[in-house]
């Protein structure tokens, strides 16, 4: 049986909405307009949703929806999608991969291990992945999206943690951290990335942070369409950097980052990650402070905890 095929109807959905982007170089996310005025990026959403409804029907999602976005992890999505939770916090869980246009039968992969499969046409990044995802979540009736890389640096377990806080209402976005709790990585060069990456952010966004990039996070699904999401990869930043920009509560909870269970990162050596991360950083700052000068933001708190326990709000440092 396909994961979720039980779950109810009787959870919420929202409409998704689709943004045209532009990428580290300036090109649209979305790519060129098609004669109609629809974008490649919209064309190829929809041709994926008609085919997930085509396979699926008119399923319902579990309350919550793990969006995994995957490209050539046939050797790894078994074991991640296996690992996931079936009831977190109570609720019943569904996985989602987003197969970004692999070459490896990675969707083939993981949906005999039980996930729900969404294959756009083509590969296109990360953010671009997830962002179907996330719409996908929200239209199938989803309350809480969990975000899971496909390489198994993650620890599915670790899921109620970050889930926790957003089901208990005192949180919207919560994102793991592996500086508060471990990381198994010996690349000493992206250790210090995290370490800056978490300084820039937390000086522009005046809120305190301890990483920014981590893949395990969980939100309310109402946060996904409400933020502004046009990277096609390097997606991490943008979305964090937006969560605060519209004051949403936010917290970070120890978690743990795992070796990647097989392969290679898709996103390129330390120093190119490095310059397009700081790039998106930057660029996703200006764009707040532009749209928050129209409409001034509320201050916002981030609270540090462990994830075993509500700590006090932290100050934000303004």
């Amino acid at each position: 049986m396909v994961r979720g095929d039980a779950d109810q109807g009787s959870h919420r959905g929202r409409a998704g909405r689709s943004r045209a982007g532009r990428d580290e170089g300036g090109l649209s996310a979305g790519g060129l307009l098609t004669a109609n005025g629809a974008s490649d990026g919209q064309t190829i959403d929809g041709q994926a949703l008609a085919d997930f409804e085509r396979r699926y029907g008119d399923v319902r999602l579990g309350p919550v929806v793990v969006v995994i976005a995957a490209y050539d992890e046939a050797d790894n999505i078994a074991a991640v999608v296996d690992e996931i939770p079936r009831v977190a916090c109570g609720l019943t869980v569904s996985t989602l991969v987003v197969d970004d246009g692999s070459r490896d039968g990675t969707a083939d992969v993981a949906r005999a291990r039980g996930a729900y499969t969404c294959v756009p046409a083509h590969n296109r990044g990360q953010g671009a992945a997830l962002r179907l995802g996330y719409r996908l979540a929200r239209e199938r009736g989803a309350d809480y999206v969990v975000t899971l890389d496909a390489d198994g640096q993650y620890d599915p377990a670790e899921i109620p943690l970050v889930l926790d806080p957003v089901v208990r209402g005192v949180a919207d976005f919560v994102t793991g951290s592996r500086r508060l709790g471990r990381a198994e990585t010996t690349d000493d060069l992206r250790r210090f990335g995290v370490v800056v990456f978490a300084a820039l952010v937390s000086a522009l966004t005046r809120t305190r942070l301890t990483d920014t990039s981590f893949g395990l996070r969980a939100m309310r699904a109402e946060v996904t369409a409400a933020v502004t999401l046009q990277q096609p990869q390097y997606q991490a930043a943008e979305l964090l950097i937006g969560v605060l920009a519209r004051g949403y509560r936010v917290r970070e909870v120890a978690t743990t980052m795992r070796q990647r269970s097989s392969g290679t990162s898709k996103k390129g050596g330390n120093l190119l990650y490095g310059v397009r991360y700081a790039r998106v950083v930057m660029g996703t700052w200006l764009r707040e402070r532009r749209a928050a000068r129209a409409t001034p933001a509320p201050v916002v708190a981030t609270e540090v905890t462990s994830g075993e326990a509500p700590a006090p709000d932290a100050s934000s440092g303004r």
